[in-house]
């Protein structure tokens, strides 16, 4: 029995002996795969998080948005967190800044009135 054990042994020993490239391939799988996720979804979404970041810091009286809700309306107010929209003649609401989606090209929400 101890020599069939010692004939495992030796076959398991020999198989692992060559494998110095399949080693390396294993390890670069992973490390390509993290490249590849950094640069498809990691990147890009900082990216637009730095834009839509200064576009709020950007906000100023007079400019039409549209709300994360779907709410199109023109800014009467800017506070520090929070911005006042007329989304109608005459009525108004607050909502926080993060929550603006989108600013719109002038003349857009007199044209849905």
């Amino acid at each position: 029995m101890e020599g069939m054990l010692n004939f495992l042994i030796s076959d398991a020993m020999a198989q692992t002996g060559g494998g110095g490239e399949l080693g390396l391939m294993n390890l670069m799988f992973p490390i390509i795969l993290i490249v590849a996720f950094y640069f498809l979804l990691i990147r890009p979404q900082t990216k637009r998080a730095k834009e839509h970041k200064r576009m709020v810091d950007a906000l100023k009286k007079g400019d039409e948005v549209v709300t994360g809700g779907g709410l199109l309306g023109r800014i009467t107010e800017v506070g520090e967190n929070f911005v006042q929209l007329e989304i109608a003649e005459g009525i108004q609401v607050k909502v926080q800044k993060p929550a603006v989606g989108s600013l719109m090209p002038k003349g857009t929400y007199k044209s849905t009135l």
